[in-house]
């Protein structure tokens, strides 16, 4: 085998098997998507800082409780202990401080001020979660890149289809600099800094 050149990265999420369609918390919050980037090595720097943590404690706030494999044909029918489980109001808290921490920790590690990002774009869960999280990192909206309207939350894709947007869109262009923010069930979450 030889030395890899490119690496692939995928977000991809099929949520709406996962969600009990009785459940107005959860149903009406979650999409299906995917999306994937190509990084591959370079000359200028690209990725500035990267930043990935979790703490199991807050596992019951966002979860699915089952196995996936085993438990699919009975997801999103209602049945008992087989769909994803969330504590809406507790989420909130948990991810607006563990976004705008990973964020800020990774503007610090990279020596980089908040004014020199041109966009923020954060996992899409929803606008307030977005709202406060830029707040946090005094980010003008009008700097950060928001799609949780057009798609819901779709999870690991969220980033990847946000960014394809903007890029289709012209906003997101080659040598701006770019933070991203993520958070997810279980609970997990991770940023990411870099000059496109």
């Amino acid at each position: 085998m030889g030395e890899s050149k490119c690496a692939l990265v995928i977000g991809a999420e099929c949520i709406t098997k996962l969600v009990d369609w009785t459940d107005r918390n959860t149903c009406v919050l979650f999409g299906d998507g995917a999306g994937a980037v190509i990084v591959k090595p370079s000359d200028e720097p690209g990725i500035l800082t990267t930043k990935i943590r979790g703490d199991g404690q807050y596992k019951e706030l966002l979860w699915y409780p089952s196995g996936v494999s085993q438990d699919l044909k009975l997801a999103g029918t209602g049945a008992e202990g087989i769909n994803i489980t969330m504590v809406g109001n507790e989420v909130f808290k948990v991810a607006v401080k563990t976004l705008g921490n990973i964020a800020v920790e990774a503007l610090e590690t990279a020596g980089v001020e908040q004014n020199e990002i041109d966009w923020f774009i954060p996992h899409q869960a929803n606008i307030r979660i977005i709202q406060a999280a830029a707040k946090r990192l005094d980010m003008p909206m009008d700097k950060v890149i928001v799609t949780v309207q057009d798609h819901g939350n779709t999870s690991a894709a969220s980033i990847p289809l946000a960014l394809d947007v903007a890029i289709k869109d012209g906003r997101v262009q080659k040598g701006q600099l770019l933070l991203f923010a993520s958070f997810g069930g279980g609970f997990t979450w991770g940023s990411v800094l870099l000059r496109l």
